[in-house]
């Protein structure tokens, strides 16, 4: 086959570090515009971007190009440059080490839109550590706990 052609699409989640809750109503739109921008860079399409004070989630189609680490690699690494001059309460802004990326069947897409649309109404019942722990088991990822959180 002479071309490379894929459409892989990604669900990214990963949190502030220690789950500080700085991501404020303010923040978010201009975060949320900056990591659909950085993605698109890279050329990743970003279709959805939404988060709460704690932690975002991006839905994205990965490049054929680029990994996946070096995809999250560059949009956590320069977001955090980024928030760090948006204003005083973020001077020392960083996220966790780690994400979670989650593959997503393209039939799929609209419900992972309205998931990550809905995440105000969402974490108003489950904190950020619970929905992550339930989107691991879902997608029957094994992990330990003593090394999640940072």
């Amino acid at each position: 086959m002479p071309q490379s052609l894929s459409h892989v699409i990604i669900h990214l989640v990963w949190s502030t570090k220690h789950r500080e809750r700085n991501l404020t109503p303010e923040v978010r739109p201009a975060l949320h515009a900056y990591l659909a921008t950085v993605s698109r860079n890279v050329e990743c399409p970003c279709y959805r971007v939404n988060g709460v004070e704690d932690h975002v989630h991006l839905a994205v189609r990965l490049s054929r190009t680029i990994t996946q680490a070096q995809l999250v690699e560059e949009l956590k690494t320069s977001s955090s440059k980024w928030l760090k001059t948006q204003a005083p309460h973020l001077e020392e802004f960083a996220w966790q080490r780690g994400y979670a990326a989650f593959s997503v069947y393209y039939k799929e897409v609209d419900r992972l839109l309205a998931y990550i649309d809905g995440q105000e109404a969402h974490h108003r019942r489950q904190g950020f550590q619970d929905e992550y722990r339930t989107l691991l088991k879902e997608h029957d990822i094994e992990f330990d706990e003593r090394y999640m959180w940072d």
